[in-house]
């Protein structure tokens, strides 16, 4: 078999072989088709069937989950606006930990969703279906 050169012409539909460091995900899709995914194809984490409750791993909902929390932060936020303008900042000084607390949800959701949305695009790209465990 003759050696693929650099910057000549393949054949249609020829795809070059991945790097051996770039480990590959094996995962059922939905139609049941065993498909190796790399990590960032495969996004967030998918269903192990092991816990009871499923976790939200569409984009659709990491984005409402992202938004609920960001609308909590923002109701947050205008607790300190309201504590400024009448000047109960003695408040603030008890609940300040909460604010830390909502910023871990806050940016795992949003990054979370971010990861899921190129881990759908490169999906897409390779006509790859979404695994669903």
């Amino acid at each position: 078999m003759a050696r693929r050169s650099k910057g000549v012409p393949q054949d249609p539909g020829y795809e070059q072989s991945r790097s051996s460091d770039q480990q590959l995900i094996h995962r059922r899709a939905e139609n049941g088709e065993l498909v190796g995914y790399t990590s960032e194809e495969y996004g967030v984490r998918k269903d192990d069937g092991v816990s009871l409750v499923k976790p939200v791993n569409s984009s659709a909902g990491l984005l409402f989950l992202a938004v609920l929390i960001s609308l909590a932060f923002g109701g947050m936020l205008y607790g300190i606006l309201q504590m400024a303008l009448t000047d109960q900042w003695h408040i603030l000084r008890e609940i300040w930990w909460m604010y830390l607390l909502i910023l871990i949800p806050l940016l795992a959701g949003w990054s979370s969703y971010f990861k899921e949305r190129k881990a759908e695009k490169l999906r897409r790209a390779r006509n790859l279906p979404r695994p669903v465990e």
